[in-house]
């Protein structure tokens, strides 16, 4: 009796290889006359046809899935975030300087500063400026 393709179609409906699949050899007529999907699956509930489980390594460690082909990761936010506090500072510190409300030596000091992540945000910069002005 050739089974071949009802172990294709166990394979498809039970989702493992064809070595996998164990067909009973009392219930072998019952597995000739399946033909659906679903009296495969019958089969398999009553006992007729068996799964091998999974020997080894595998059925305690499973194997990482890689991700394939390029992966275009977004810059860092504290980066970005960095960046635009840093130019926002620049901008404002650069426009002080123009308008002459500070020093150049306090202009290099502030910028120092600000490369340093001394400064939290624009109103501490502001409140640094204003101490140096009394």
């Amino acid at each position: 009796m050739n089974l071949e393709k009802k172990k294709q179609l166990a394979k498809r409906v039970l989702k493992v290889g064809k070595e996998k699949i164990i067909f009973l050899e009392p219930r072998l007529n019952e597995i000739k006359e399946a033909i659906t999907k679903q009296d495969i699956r019958d089969l398999h509930r009553e006992g007729a046809i068996i799964v091998k489980g999974k020997k080894g390594r595998k059925k305690s460690v499973k194997k990482k899935s890689r991700s394939r082909g390029n992966i275009r990761k977004k810059p860092n936010i504290e980066k970005r975030e960095y960046m635009t506090l840093t130019r926002k500072i620049r901008k404002y510190l650069s426009e002080l300087k123009k308008q002459g409300k500070i020093s150049n030596e306090d202009f290099n000091t502030a910028r120092k500063k600000t490369r340093n992540k001394e400064f939290k945000n624009m109103v501490h910069i502001k409140e640094y400026i204003g101490g140096l002005k009394k």
